[in-house]
């Protein structure tokens, strides 16, 4: 019992648990919403969801990074300088924002579009709601409190899809109670990581000018990485809301939404991974081990790569039946539930390259070499970009958005594999080779119990 229960505490069990749990009770939100919701109810939640992650991405990409960096195993009166300067640094870009969302109030008389209507009149003060709870969760990531992380996403979620269910039963869900009910769910959680001391608020007092600087200095390049990347994932939806027009728009960003919805799948363990990975970097970086630092990168992109073969011919294989199970009668056995399954086959399949262009990016930031991953990220936008518009001038449809997906992936990989070749030879195809080598010592043990410690692992 001793032996399960450290394991159970290990970090990365509680990070890959707490991302595979929040993903389940995302994933039911996501099909309660899809089954309740139109098509173009859905886009357009689904576009207003879109928009505010990308500009959460400029808060959260200018601090997450350098504050984890800076803060983590520092002692304790710069942690406190370096949290406060977080803090001060956050209110001041969120100040920025609602003074902008203010200023475009005006132009709600001029715009059609309902997903940016939805998006100007509730981004104020849902970005405002948010903030306390993001603060809360840099603390305890920088600190591997990967359990306090799992409670401060988990609570989010729970009173989300708590008050949807609630809805549901008083026949009151509708696009406008959905924001409502995401609203409240982030207010009540930034009050909880404010009283129970996760979110720290007291510590802005203790910030310096060199600690607000040195988080500046940072973050004005890992920003533009985060909020590229960001434009890059979310550009797709943005694109096709308006390619589409304000009828069809919606409507077709719920088809692509959903097929690529399922991407969580390989999202899980990135995220999981990721979090548990920059510490390790940033440790064999600042102990000047370049050996170290690559073999992390290729254990970690590697080891995940060969877990996700399984995961996509299995989706690949059941897409039809898993759109039909989460997007309901709308979709199943539909001409849109199977544009949605094949949008989904096609991410699946193009994901397997998605552990080394990520994990290449987190070892950029750790050597610091931000400034690499901004511009990388820049041109895969681009590229995104100009394929998403090729597609859909060229095939009309969805599909021509998803098929281009891979060219901006491919770009990225090879980007970031030749700065890291520079900083520390390897090659690149090493990833795959020792990802191979440790699952198959993973799974060596149990292995030779099912047929026999003479029968050699092939």
């Amino acid at each position: 019992m001793p032996g399960l229960l450290s394991k159970l505490k290990n970090k990365h069990f509680l990070s890959l648990s707490g991302n595979v749990i929040m993903s389940g009770v995302g994933m039911l939100t996501f099909a309660i919403l899809y089954h309740q919701l139109s098509p173009s109810e859905m886009g357009t939640w689904v576009f207003f969801q879109a928009m505010l992650i990308i500009v959460d991405t400029f808060r959260s990409g200018f601090l997450n990074t350098a504050f984890i960096k800076f803060y983590a195993g520092s002692e304790k009166p710069r942690a406190d300088a370096i949290l406060g300067s977080t803090w001060y640094i956050a209110m001041a870009i969120t100040g920025f924002f609602v003074l902008l969302n203010i200023a475009a109030f005006f132009l709600l008389p001029y715009i059609a579009d309902p997903g940016l209507l939805l998006f100007i009149k509730w981004f104020s003060i849902t970005f405002v709601c948010m903030l306390p709870a993001y603060i809360a969760s840099c603390v305890v990531q920088a600190e591997q409190r990967f359990d306090r992380l799992l409670f401060i996403r988990f609570v989010t979620q729970f009173i989300f899809i708590a008050w949807i269910i609630v809805l549901i039963f008083m026949h009151k869900l509708n696009l406008q109670n959905v924001v409502y009910a995401n609203l409240g769910a982030n207010l009540i959680t930034s009050l909880i990581t404010i009283f129970n001391g996760f979110s720290r608020i007291k510590a802005v007092a203790l910030r310096t000018k060199a600690t607000t600087l040195e988080i500046f200095n940072f973050g004005k390049f890992s920003v533009g990485t985060s909020l590229s990347a960001n434009l890059f994932s979310r550009s797709d939806i943005i694109i096709i809301n308006f390619m589409f027009g304000p009828v069809n728009g919606p409507a077709t960003v719920a088809i692509y939404s959903l097929g690529q919805k399922f991407m969580e799948l390989v999202e899980i363990p990135l995220r999981s991974f990721a979090a548990t990975a920059m510490p390790s970097l940033s440790s064999a970086y600042n102990r000047k081990n370049k050996e170290e630092v690559i073999y992390i990168l290729k254990k970690y992109a590697g080891v995940l790569t060969v877990l996700l073969v399984p995961c996509c011919i299995i989706s690949v294989l059941l897409a039809d039946f898993v759109i039909g199970l989460v997007g309901g009668g709308k979709y199943a056995g539909t001409a849109i539930g199977t544009q949605a399954a094949n949008v989904y086959r096609l991410f699946m399949t193009f994901s397997l390259l998605y552990p080394a262009d990520r994990f290449l990016a987190i070892t950029l930031d750790a050597i610091h070499k931000p400034r690499i991953n901004f511009y990388k990220v820049l041109i895969m936008l681009a590229a995104n970009i100009i394929g998403d518009f090729a597609g859909i001038l060229i095939l009309g449809n969805v599909y021509g958005v998803a098929i281009t997906t891979f060219i901006p992936i491919l770009i990225g990989a090879l980007i970031g594999y030749y700065y890291l070749r520079k900083y520390q030879p390897f090659a690149f195809f090493d990833i795959y080779r020792l990802g191979y080598t440790e699952v198959k010592m993973a799974v060596r043990p149990y292995w030779q119990k099912l047929r026999g410690k003479e029968t050699p692992i092939p």
